[in-house]
């Protein structure tokens, strides 16, 4: 997977992001000193940073270093260092390419959250069983630092749909989002 994925990255562009991982990596230690409150606090800093001024690239770093610490937390998952690059890729809004196994849901999440920290965040899946397998396994981690998890079904009716479209992050098919967006 990782040489996949830096196969595709320039030298000067890997070392931008082998800095952005040293960045979180040296948070982590202080934030498993952290109680869970404390760590899901962060969410509230975050978003004050940002009312503040601070971008996201301000905030990445530690941002994902929350997240990170948030997984082993709650599902015992740690994200290892490429899949922190991937998730710095996505959140530049390109493409990451990973295999079946190779961690794109916990990637995702990194700059799900991230990004959900300022405005709502649509994750995208190929059918119903992944956005519901999505969102209430990942979602586990988005729930406990503080946001809301939206999930978009065929067969919902549109109360359902409107308190789902509201959430902080929302998992849907792509039929599903086309399909409201006609409505």
């Amino acid at each position: 997977m990782l040489e996949k994925i830096l196969a595709k990255i320039s030298e000067g562009e890997l070392y931008g992001y082998q800095k952005i991982i040293k960045k979180i990596n040296i948070l982590e230690d202080n934030l498993k000193l952290l109680s869970d409150e404390e760590l899901a606090n962060k969410t509230i800093y975050f978003r004050d940073l940002i009312k503040n001024g601070q971008s996201l690239e301000d905030i990445l770093p530690e941002a994902f270093a929350v997240v990170r610490e948030a997984s082993v937390r709650v599902l015992g998952l740690r994200h290892y260092d490429v899949q922190l690059i991937g998730g710095c890729i996505l959140h530049e809004g390109k493409i990451a390419e990973m295999k079946t196994g190779e961690g794109k849901t916990l990637v995702a999440i990194l700059p799900a959250y991230l990004n959900a920290l300022k405005d709502s965040v649509h994750i995208v899946t190929v059918n119903e069983y992944l956005a519901k397998r999505d969102s209430l396994f990942v979602g586990k981690i988005l729930s406990f630092l503080g946001l809301n998890v939206g999930l978009i079904l065929e067969g919902m009716d549109s109360k359902t749909r409107k308190k789902n479209y509201i959430c902080d992050v929302i998992y849907a098919t792509n039929n599903e989002l086309g399909f409201d967006y006609l409505r």
